[in-house]
């Protein structure tokens, strides 16, 4: 599983994730800056991908557009520094593979996880 990091984290989640044995990638390395989450979206369905945000508006497309892919994990955290919440990614990450490669919206905050199969209904 690729993971594909959204602007709005730290490209330090990049070399954090990876360490912990996902290859991960942030969007400042191969794209715009300031391209729209539309094509963050379309780059990580084209490139099987899966999206890590902070931002709800990734939620937000798959749920108007029905889409069924790229899976998205939402981070719901004040701190979100890879060392904070980081751990508890990892851990969301390594139980959920089957529904991130099926198609899946992942929300963690620092006292759960959420899943929703795509597509939203």
């Amino acid at each position: 599983m690729n993971l594909l990091i959204d602007m709005n984290l730290s490209p330090r989640w990049a070399a954090w994730l990876t360490a912990a044995g996902f290859p991960a990638i942030h969007w400042s390395t191969i794209g715009n800056p300031t391209a729209r989450d539309t094509e963050i979206m379309e780059y990580a369905a084209r490139n099987e991908c899966v999206v890590l945000t902070h931002d709800l508006d990734f939620g937000s497309i798959l749920a108007t557009t029905g889409g069924g892919k790229p899976s998205v994990v939402q981070i719901r955290s004040e701190d979100l520094r890879p060392e904070a919440i980081g751990p508890g990614v990892v851990t969301a990450l390594k139980q959920m593979q089957a529904e991130l490669k099926a198609g899946a919206l992942i929300t963690i905050d620092p006292n759960r996880t959420r899943v929703n199969v795509l597509p939203l209904q």
